[in-house]
């Protein structure tokens, strides 16, 4: 008496070897980039998120050091979560940075406004 197995994928019945999960070679490939899309989800939602703050900080800091509005970031899909590492002044202040653009929270008269910086080599430990 065999047992037969189906395709994890499309349910056909599996011919071949004992050991053969799969029906073909694309049901395979489809498993394993599912599998390989759940696995790396957090992955993509990080590296999606840091590719989109660094577009944004490029594009409002253009000199070098720039001063923006919170919400003017934030329209964009700006996340301050979401950075690459950080630098630490003699202030005390901590920058964070998305690869080469750095930002500061700041609060003026009361309103939250944002410093933008470039990586400068001096930063360097």
């Amino acid at each position: 008496m065999t047992k037969s197995k189906t395709c994890p994928v499309c349910g056909i019945i599996v011919k071949g070897r004992s050991d053969k999960k799969f029906c073909s070679k694309k049901c395979k490939s489809i498993e394993q980039y599912e599998s390989r899309q759940k696995t790396e989800a957090f992955y993509l939602k990080v590296d999606r998120q840091l590719k989109v703050n660094r577009r944004i900080l490029k594009k409002y800091n253009k000199s070098g050091y720039t001063i923006i509005k919170k919400s003017k970031l934030f329209e964009e899909g700006f996340d301050p979560n979401f950075f690459t590492h950080y630098w630490k002044n003699q202030k005390g202040d901590v920058y964070l940075f998305v690869y080469e653009y750095g930002f500061l929270k700041k609060n003026e008269k009361g309103k939250e406004k944002y410093v933008l910086v470039m990586w400068q080599d001096y930063m360097e430990k």
